[in-house]
């Protein structure tokens, strides 16, 4: 575990999981959330902010600032994932709104003045992008100084084995590939470090549904029936006794990353297979042999890629920071 608090930047499409991360960020004490960019992904970018400034007032933390990002892809028409979060993006709750309110500023003008900060104070944040990378890739090419203030990114996104949005791709990279290679290309110009907590490790952090009912019964519409109400609607939706924390994963391997087991390996992101737009090639051959048959060669970014973690440790983060069981851990 971290002994001191990391600042962190989360940039979301919220969305059940991303609330789920949100919530995580916004409650446990090894982090220090500074800011919430909202992009266009589960939901329309509206609805993201939505429920993002939901997310944070239920959790009691209306002063982190929320703003709105990228409304489309960088080339695309937008799409959604109205059939895994439900018609307004977050489990169709029916909670009312927050009282809090949008920064004025546009999301990348507020990553950007957050970075910057950052660098001043010598404190980088970790950034975690858990939706299209659409926000990051304008940020880190339109105000690469940024850089100074990042120490990392974790971002949710990717796959080396396996897609769901199509057979080949994972949806928020599907959603915006030229941004997710873009952003992989500037954080490679511009020296960050880049981990991809991606579709291989994404599902195994699962709450049973016990953990679940234990949830809700804290009850008074607070952040720990919130997390139970968001796990309780995949449940439903899906018919399953148990569902993933996803996204929030990502935040943990921030709090615990030696829950993670990562592999640097060269990467590339597909843009034009028929098929394949959008796949996270991830290069895991050996390149210690006779490669020279290959015309594309060795791909030039490389980052450290999740390929296996230990879901329950991850799982039981998750429900003992909302239920405040962290000091019996």
């Amino acid at each position: 575990m971290t002994t001191q608090p990391t600042p962190v930047v989360l940039d979301v499409d919220t969305g059940v999981d991303d609330a789920c991360a949100l919530l995580l960020a916004a409650l446990h004490p090894a982090l220090d959330l500074r800011a919430v960019s909202c992009v266009g992904g589960n939901a329309c970018v509206d609805d993201v902010v939505r429920n993002t400034l939901l997310v944070l007032e239920t959790a009691g933390r209306p002063d982190v600032p929320v703003a709105r990002g990228a409304e489309r892809p960088l080339l695309e028409a937008p799409v959604d994932a109205r059939h895994v979060h439900g018609e307004d993006g977050m489990a169709d709750l029916g909670w009312g709104p927050a009282a809090s309110t949008v920064d004025r500023r546009h999301a990348v003008e507020l990553l950007r003045d957050v970075c910057r900060e950052a660098a001043e104070s010598e404190r980088p944040v970790t950034l975690v992008p858990l939706a299209p990378l659409t926000n990051i890739a304008l940020l880190l090419r339109t105000y690469p100084d940024a850089a100074q203030g990042i120490s990392e990114i974790v971002f949710m996104g990717g796959a080396a084995n396996v897609g769901n949005a199509t057979a080949s791709a994972e949806f928020n990279v599907f959603h915006d590939p030229e941004a997710a290679a873009v952003t992989l290309d500037a954080a490679a110009d511009l020296g960050i470090p880049v981990t991809m907590y991606g579709l291989d490790v994404f599902y195994e952090p699962v709450v049973a549904a016990e953990v679940v009912e234990q949830l809700l019964a804290v009850g008074g519409r607070g952040p720990a029936e919130l997390g139970g109400r968001l796990l309780a609607f995949q449940n439903q939706r899906f018919g399953r006794d148990a569902s993933t924390i996803g996204d929030a994963g990502a935040v943990c391997a921030v709090i615990d990353r030696a829950g993670l087991t990562t592999q640097t390996l060269p990467l590339r992101v597909e843009l034009a297979g028929t098929w394949s737009r959008g796949r996270t090639i991830v290069d895991r051959r050996d390149w210690s042999g006779d490669m020279a048959h290959d015309p594309h060669g060795e791909a030039p970014v490389r980052i450290e890629v999740a390929l296996e973690v230990n879901g329950p440790r991850y799982a039981a983060l998750w429900a003992d920071t909302l239920l405040g069981r962290l000091d019996e851990r």
